[in-house]
């Protein structure tokens, strides 16, 4: 992937799975082709899974009479193996839910529920006409903002970019909510983010998931984790809850929120006191490892570290010496970790215990965190739409994802500024999934006129003007890869789509055709490519070389292709870093106003006045605002709960399934408690979900405090999802 696209995915781009359903074959017959070619009125389809998750299944789709019967995962793709998550298995409900979103509609009063049903054709020059009159007014298109992020990776959705750009400047959100803080930190340390191939992870003999729960969040990985169990690796999990991964590990170490770094520095600081550290590794491949080594002398004790984490000395000595002995090891490096103020010093610090310990770029060991390596797509979805000529203004207006709505109050406040009238909302659900949500319904209201293409009449299809039905990945063409492992999935149409449903590219060049109408030149966004022929064009001839195909069109043979070569990360050495050197002293780092080199950072104080940390992690049942809503879902889980300690529960009176009153300095929830010893103390565990026709949203609770890093890679700073605090009272 070039500079362009690489910075292009990261600015424009938590994952879920879940326990139940690996080795499962559901209750859907399994059928494996070889080919995805109809036989008589049966045919056999690939698709590709393309939420936000680790796993980026490849999926096998059986179809009788234009009809999905049944799903299966595809074994031709070794990562995922055949399998299916349970979220995936809900798929055939997913489509034929008659909570679709079936037809383009207009909302008489938002908020209302009072919609219309109008044409393609109608909702095309609503839209058309607006944009029109806004550029004629302002004589420019920045007040039309575009609020979109993962809800569906096919690549061919940056067509909606594409379409942005074909109407001239826009204002765009930009960042994202779930990684950019280890992507920095892995930017600074290593040149960019690139894990080694998690298929690899048996052949470590010590493995430590840190921060990760990968028996809801990427279920195939399990396997592979248990397998390595089998053959002797030993598995420890760090973490502040008890998950159902550190269930299943041979050691959990319950770690304080957001000290993550100290424990890595103390680890780092044992292994340097007892000359267990790679010197020769660091002096051939590395810079600025005497300033690091110095620090670890001069400012990090054991004592200290146990203080911070409260993980006793012993362990922690126990951890390091075990960590360093075995060899390789590795580390898994969660996104959770990384949404505090102090995240991506934590993730450098890993980085830093990795690199030392000599266990970078060798197989079965590494600072695992993200790759996109197999993200060579041309993005010709997206850059089909060019500029207009003449386009007023020089650039886009960026906006922060992960504060949009208090940044579009402020310019709809600043008479200096130039408004936002209209915003096109696609691939999320931001009233429901961004921090303040009060906030949210503030901003919307502040906007004139607001388009959502979604599948779902969720909150914000219900604070729009105008919905516009999205296709299911059953419905139309699509190629995918993972920011994991190292698969790319082809996605065809198995079926025709229903209803009226359009994909985000149909639905780019239908505008584009009817503003040409209404003002010839006033979009350049192709009209004339089928589906198939965008597909062609996301596959360059060297990222067709690189799966080892002749034409884009060989991986229908088996659905998926995996990029290889990368068993080891950086094992020739070569980093992508200005010093072309693993860098402990970074002084890209330094540019961006963090510390040169991976020091500790301190963690939130906690308010006197409301003692007690919120964590929202995922939910298995769910991935943010997708799958939850559907019926087999709700059969198994509909009701949002607290998880609280028993200690703490009793302290504030609270018993098994009390309605509890949770406050923030923003807001409150009123919510059921469910009393486990899983989760800290001193903290409650609320998951985030988004639930049919129920009110609840734990992101009411949620400020928008940035993480300390994130910028440099995707334009913006994280979020501190889990520095959050709050007082509990029962109802």
């Amino acid at each position: 992937m070039n500079d362009f696209t690489r910075r292009t995915f990261l600015k424009g781009s938590a994952a879920l799975g879940a326990m139940l359903g690996v080795g499962s074959t559901s209750s859907f017959k399994k059928v494996q082709p070889t080919t995805a070619h109809a036989a008589g009125k049966t045919k056999q389809v690939f698709n590709s899974c393309p939420r936000n998750c680790y796993d980026t299944c490849s999926i096998v789709t059986t179809v009788e009479d234009g009809t999905i019967k049944y799903i299966t995962g595809n074994k031709h793709n070794t990562y995922t193996n055949g399998r299916l998550c349970v979220k995936g298995f809900t798929y055939p409900n997913y489509v034929y839910s008659p909570d679709r979103i079936k037809y383009p509609m207009k909302q008489k009063k938002r908020g209302s529920g009072k919609w219309e049903r109008i044409s393609w054709d109608e909702a095309y020059e609503i839209i058309a006409k607006k944009i029109i009159e806004i550029k004629q007014k302002h004589g420019s298109t920045l007040p039309i903002a575009l609020n979109k992020y993962s809800g569906n990776f096919n690549v061919l959705s940056y067509g909606v970019e594409g379409m942005m750009a074909s109407w001239g400047y826009t204002t765009r959100a930009q960042g994202t909510p779930c990684w950019p803080a280890g992507i920095d930190s892995q930017t600074f340390d290593f040149g960019t983010i690139l894990n080694s191939d998690p298929e690899e992870m048996g052949k470590a003999k010590y493995l430590i998931i840190w921060g990760a729960n990968p028996a809801w969040t990427s279920v195939h990985s399990m396997s592979i984790i248990q397998k390595a169990k089998e053959n002797g690796t030993k598995v420890v999990v760090i973490d502040p809850i008890m998950t159902d991964t550190a269930a299943k590990a041979d050691e959990y170490i319950e770690i304080k929120a957001s000290t993550d770094g100290a424990l890595a520095l103390g680890m780092a600081k044992y292994i340097l006191d007892h000359h267990l550290h790679d010197l020769e590794w660091m002096k051939k491949n590395s810079i600025g490892y005497e300033e690091y080594l110095n620090y670890l002398r001069n400012n990090i004790t054991l004592e200290w570290a146990s203080e911070k984490t409260g993980v006793p000395v012993g362990v922690i000595e126990r951890l390091a010496r075990e960590y360093a002995a075995a060899k390789p090891a590795s580390i898994w490096i969660g996104y959770g970790m990384q949404r505090h103020i102090n995240g991506g010093a934590a993730v450098r610090s890993i980085d830093a215990l990795a690199a030392m310990s000599g266990n970078i770029g060798v197989v079965g060991g590494g600072a695992n965190y993200a790759q996109l390596d197999s993200w060579g797509f041309n993005y010709a979805a997206q850059v089909a739409g060019v500029y207009p000529e003449g386009s007023a203004g020089e650039a886009d207006r960026m906006v922060n994802i992960n504060n949009f709505p208090a940044q579009v109050l402020d310019i709809n406040n600043d008479p200096n500024q130039v408004p936002i009238e209209m915003l096109w909302v696609a691939c999320r659900n931001p009233i429901a999934q961004d921090p303040e949500t009060s906030v949210s319904y503030k901003a919307f209201d502040s906007i004139d006129f607001i388009v959502t293409a979604d599948l779902w009449f969720n909150e914000t299809v219900n604070q729009s003007d105008i919905v516009l039905p999205v296709t299911s990945i059953f419905e139309t063409w699509g190629l995918h890869s993972s920011y994991w492992h190292y698969w790319m999935n082809i996605n065809e149409p198995a079926i025709d789509p229903l209803y009226e449903s359009k994909c985000d590219v149909e639905i780019a060049m239908g505008i584009s055709k009817k503003l040409n109408e209404l003002q010839p030149g006033s979009s350049t966004y192709p009209t004339d490519r089928t589906m198939e022929e965008w597909v062609s064009m996301e596959m360059s001839d060297a990222f067709i070389e690189r799966f080892g195909f002749k034409t884009w069109k060989d991986i229908l043979e088996k659905g998926t292709a995996k990029v290889t070569g990368y068993e080891a990360a950086w094992a020739d050495g070569k980093f992508r870093t200005p010093s072309t050197k693993y860098e402990f002293l970074s002084k890209k780092s330094a540019s961006y106003g963090n510390h040169a080199l991976p020091v500790y950072v301190e963690e939130m104080e906690v308010p006197k006045e409301r003692p007690i940390r919120l964590l929202s992690p995922h939910w298995k049942y769910g991935l943010h605002s997708q799958f939850q809503n559907l019926a087999w879902m709700q059969s198994v889980h509909n009701e949002p709960f607290m998880e609280i300690h028993p200690i703490l529960a009793k302290q504030k009176g609270i018993k098994e399934g009390s309605i509890v009153k949770v406050s923030s300095d923003i807001g409150f929830v009123e919510i059921k408690a469910k009393l486990t010893q899983s989760v800290p103390k001193d903290a409650i565990v609320i998951y985030e979900a988004w639930y049919k026709d129920k009110e609840f949203n734990v992101n009411y609770l949620l400020k928008a405090i940035p993480a300390d890093m994130g910028s440099c890679a995707t334009g913006q700073a994280g979020l501190a999802f889990h520095d959050q605090f709050v007082t509990i009272e029962k109802m």
